[in-house]
């Protein structure tokens, strides 16, 4: 149970304006008993009936006041708390209890939860020492779950030797000598009855013989046990005080990568307009250029080489650009219109595919709309998407349809450089500069078209995506590609690009 509050309790408190302390309790596994001990008037009795409520509260359907809770169900839950003296029945306060606890060890099981108050009290300390200790080992047998509050000695030193028992105490301030009520697990508490008589208002004569008649050794148990607690009342304020300075330095690091993401949003806005405003005046200066040229010719010359020039600058300008900019973010290609899964472009009637679905190929009967096509694969028919389509096995479209026999066709005279050599259908530039890459891509992709290609790939590599944007982008506008898209996995995936050539 974390943070659980007496009900009761809680309900008073609030009357009264003040807020209850939660006490947590953790027993699971073969943690089975929980020793408390700590002054009079520090909480005990107050834990082990929280403990026994919420325990048939939850049981019996009902919400628990706790933050987290996690309860087994019990068979029983049997309590010794209180003073049970009974003139009427002869029984004086320690026969009580041990009548109780007499009833409580026939009868609980390992599924029992016992609750014990003050436990070895009403009769001689040694002998109430000696029997704690011996019924708290007989329900450490049963199994089970034990919570016990005393003040004897024997019992705290039994909860730390004995495997399974652990220690709590009730806290309690000794400057002001005034309870916490915060229940610390782990520790034993000093009973500080001298302390708390001193509190009461007992007579100061009574409490200095007190002192004085009070054994070495529970002196100095008392005082260890004082100091401990002072100890983990300090630890507890540095471990307070270092979540807070952690906090802190969480507070300040997410202040200063804002800070550091502003920086650099400036830093590209300011490169963004340095590049925008060079080219601009390049340009100006060259449409100036060729306006000056009478020669329709000569203009000509010098606007394709002013075109030249500038997309070379653009380019420069832009690597210079991507690469700032990869430095301080995951990756220059950042939304980049063409990474995106390939479909084939051009599929006719009559092409034999290869379809991703099956792995086989078949035949394009008919084109049912652009997204979806009837092909036969033998006596079968079926509708598949465009996108299942993985490639074009063998076209229907005549070898003559080629753009240079349709234009020799036609009565046009053209002539090749290597026209009987076969066009590769990619082409490798990696390890090349944007500016070789561009020129090597541009020249492959004009041999492959005037050789009648539907489709090439050109392999740039992965590195910081520089490469793969800058050719991606001159050939989303060469005239002669239909659509840009990245590779498959099997194909090269990110390192490379799948170009669709015009019909």
């Amino acid at each position: 149970m974390h943070n659980a509050r007496h009900p009761l309790l809680e309900r008073n408190l609030k009357a009264k304006g003040v807020s209850v302390v939660p006490v947590s309790i953790e027993l699971e596994g073969d943690r089975r008993q929980l020793i408390i001990t700590g002054p009079n008037t520090g909480g005990k009795t107050v834990t082990l009936k929280t403990a026994g409520l919420l325990s048939l509260m939850a049981q019996s359907g009902l919400p628990i006041p706790a933050d987290r809770a996690e309860l087994p169900v019990f068979d029983a839950v049997l309590a010794d708390i209180g003073d049970y003296q009974s003139i009427e029945q002869n029984l004086s306060t320690f026969s009580a209890h041990v009548t109780n606890i007499d009833f409580i060890s026939r009868t609980a099981t390992s599924q029992s939860l016992v609750l014990l108050d003050e436990l070895g009290s009403a009769t001689d300390p040694e002998e109430g020492a000696a029997l704690a200790v011996a019924i708290t080992s007989h329900f450490g047998r049963i199994g089970c779950m034990t919570i016990i509050s005393t003040h004897h000695t024997s019992l705290k030193v039994y909860a730390t030797n004995q495997p399974g028992v652990l220690n709590a105490a009730v806290g309690f301030d000794e400057r002001t000598l005034q309870p916490t009520y915060e229940l610390k697990v782990g520790v034993p508490g000093a009973s500080a009855g001298i302390n708390i008589a001193q509190r009461l208002g007992l007579n100061p004569s009574i409490i200095e013989s007190a002192r004085t008649r009070l054994g070495t050794q529970a002196r100095d148990v008392g005082q260890f046990l004082d100091k401990l607690h002072a100890e983990l009342r300090e630890a507890e304020s540095e471990r307070l005080r270092l979540r807070a300075a952690q906090q802190e330095v969480e507070r300040e690091k997410e202040r200063l990568a804002a800070e550091g993401r502003k920086d650099q949003q400036a830093k590209v806005r300011d490169m963004e307009k340095k590049l925008e405003s060079v080219l601009r005046d390049f340009e100006y200066h060259a449409r100036e250029a060729v306006n000056a040229i009478q020669d329709r010719a000569a203009a000509q010359k010098v606007s394709k080489d002013a075109e030249r020039r500038i997309a070379k600058l653009r380019r420069e300008f832009r690597e210079q650009f991507d690469a700032t900019v990869v430095a301080h973010s995951t990756g220059a290609d950042q939304g980049d219109p063409h990474a995106q899964p390939h479909f084939v472009k051009h599929v006719l009637e009559g092409d034999t595919v290869k379809l991703k679905s099956t792995g086989r190929s078949a035949r394009v009967a008919r084109k049912i709309d652009d997204s979806h096509f009837e092909v036969e694969m033998g006596p079968m028919k079926m509708k598949v998407a465009r996108d299942d389509i993985a490639e074009v096995l063998a076209s229907s479209r005549p070898v003559s349809e080629t753009p240079v026999k349709a234009a020799r066709a036609r009565g046009v005279s053209v002539q090749l450089t290597s026209e009987d050599a076969n066009v590769p259908t990619e082409i490798n530039v990696i390890g090349q500069t944007v500016d070789q890459a561009s020129r090597e891509v541009e020249k492959f992709v004009d041999r492959a078209f005037l050789a009648g290609l539907p489709r090439v790939r050109v392999v740039h590599g992965s590195g910081m995506g520089i490469l793969r944007k800058a050719l991606r982008q001159m050939l989303q506008q060469h005239p002669h590609v239909a659509s840009v898209a990245e590779a498959p996995q099997n194909e090269g995936g990110g390192g490379a690009t799948l170009v669709e050539l015009s019909v």
